[in-house]
This record gives structure tokens, C-alpha cells and sequence, in this order.
């Protein structure tokens, strides 16, 4: 249960705790009681019934004022405490990855609402003379606001309104490693993974997608933006060894690196008696 222990970390949540959150009707999110009768005290944008089937409901129709709305509501909660301070970057509220954006919220304020975050973690590593991998391992400044001083992948970052998630993956990889932007393009979507999980803010619904990106051994990432202290390359069992016993890893990461391991042969259905649970709890349902 060692790498399992992550899993079950990122997917503990009560979903009995929560109540629907939709916009004109179409179920997006996930709400507390007291979250959602402070909302819809806020604003007459908001419909909030109650009874046998409980929903919290965004009612205008358009997606620029439905922003406008939330905008105005978030700035309220935010000032009193109810969520966490704002971030001052939006990210979109779709029903799904690749469907119309139905309004933009303030990143702060998405566990509150229970919708879906989006982001991207990448895995730098490097293929030795002798075929074995090797990955960056980044470590958070000890100034971070989240997992500070944790290990981290190379490159991550969550995904913002406007930006597609590659022009995400080449702002992201020259903030946080220093790589030039052809370098970044160079990395290969390998899928995503998915996890929910209750928070004092809300409920985490998060969707990663996953890149590989090979470099060469005389690519040496440096940090730009202050977000990581340090890198260092360790060989792929030294990192698998790290993540099944210890707790240095940024929560999420975890998932990450053990996706790597799984679809680069470290880990096997032979020898890892978790496997199936692994594979399947990488994407979680909710």
C-alpha cells in the first residue's frame, strides 16, 4: 500500500457533505450548505432551492455575466474570510475538458464552488548510455504558500483562461526551469490524471495532464521565478524509492511521478501487488 497511500490521500472526501452546484441547470460543481446560503444571499444571480433535491443554481445566460456575477460574489466571500485570498487568475468553468466556457472564476475561489481545476505537470528525465532514466527533481522554496520545501516535477503549473495548455507548457517551463520554448514544445502529452478531495476551502476536483519531456544531459533547468530552490537529477529508482516511503513529495506530484513510473516499466503487475489499484486510481470519478 506504500504508492497506494497517495492515491487514497488525494481522493478523501465526503461526498454526502456536499450539494449541487449548476449553471442554468447544467451540473458543474460541488457545494457546502453554508457556502451555498452565503451565496445566494450575496446575489439574486444565484437561485438556491432547497428541499429533496437541494441546488444552487447561476442563472444568467451568457458566460460574460455570469463572470461579471461571480466576480462581484468571490470579491464579497473573499473579503470576509470564505475563501482563500484571490489570486488574480482566472480559470475557466467548462462541464467538461473541451466544451464552450460557461463563465471565468477567480482561481482561489474553485475548490469553493466544487468545479474542476485544470493544471499540467511535466516530467523532465534524461535516458542514460545504458538506457536508464534518470528525472529532474525540483524543490520548492521554502516561501511557498503550498507544499513548501517538497519535491516537485521539473515543470507544473495550473492552467489559466486564455492560454491554451501549450502556450501554458512554454510560459511555465521558462518561469519555473529555464527551457527555451522549442525545448518546451518538444514535450509529449501522455494523458492526464484525475482527483478529488475535500479541503477547508472546498472540494479539489483536479484534472492534470501529463507530458514526458527527454532532454539531453547538458540541459540544465534554472528557476526564474522563484517558485523552486533547487534541482537535481536522481536515477528512476532512487525517485521510486522516495515516493513509496517517504512524504517529501508535493501532494499532487506523487500521482504524477507514479504514473511515470507505471508507463515506463518501474512499476509491474509482477512485483507491485497494488498495481490494478493504481492504474485504475489515477483517474478518479466523482
Amino acid at each position: 500500500m506504500a504508492f497506494l497511500r497517495h492515491i487514497r490521500a488525494c481522493n478523501a472526501h465526503d461526498a454526502a457533505a456536499f450539494l449541487p452546484f449548476a449553471v442554468n441547470g447544467q451540473r458543474v460543481g460541488h457545494v457546502r450548505r453554508a457556502f451555498a446560503d452565503r451565496v445566494a444571499g450575496l446575489s439574486d444571480a444565484f437561485r438556491w432551492t432547497q428541499g429533496d433535491a437541494p441546488l444552487l443554481d447561476l442563472l444568467p445566460t451568457d458566460a460574460g455575466s455570469r463572470t461579471r456575477a461571480v466576480a462581484e460574489v468571490v470579491a464579497a466571500l473573499a473579503a470576509d474570510g470564505l475563501v482563500p485570498p484571490l489570486r488574480g487568475e482566472d480559470f475557466l468553468v467548462v462541464a467538461q475538458w473541451g466544451q464552450p466556457e460557461l463563465l471565468r472564476l477567480d482561481r482561489a475561489a474553485v475548490p469553493g464552488f466544487g468545479v474542476r481545476g485544470f493544471g499540467l505537470h511535466v516530467n523532465g528525465y534524461v535516458r542514460g548510455a545504458d538506457g536508464g532514466l534518470e528525472m529532474w527533481v525540483g524543490r520548492r522554496a521554502r516561501d511557498r504558500g503550498v507544499a513548501p520545501g517538497k519535491l516537485d516535477n521539473i515543470v507544473a503549473g495550473g492552467q489559466p483562461a486564455g492560454l491554451s495548455l501549450t502556450e501554458n507548457l512554454v510560459k511555465e517551463a521558462h518561469e519555473e526551469a529555464g527551457l527555451e520554448p522549442g525545448l518546451a514544445r518538444s514535450a509529449v502529452p501522455v494523458g492526464a490524471i484525475t482527483y478529488v478531495f475535500d479541503t477547508a476551502a472546498g472540494l479539489r476536483r483536479d484534472t492534470l495532464f501529463c507530458y514526458d519531456l527527454m532532454l539531453s544531459r547538458d540541459v540544465i533547468p534554472r528557476n526564474t521565478d522563484g517558485e523552486v530552490e533547487a534541482f537535481e537529477l536522481w536515477p528512476l529508482d532512487r525517485v521510486a524509492n522516495s515516493v513509496r516511503t517517504t512524504d517529501d513529495w508535493k501532494f499532487n506530484v506523487n500521482l504524477v511521478v507514479i504514473d511515470f513510473l507505471i508507463r515506463h516499466g518501474q512499476l509491474s503487475p509482477d512485483h507491485e501487488p497494488d498495481y490494478m489499484d493504481l492504474v485504475t486510481g489515477l483517474r478518479a470519478t466523482d
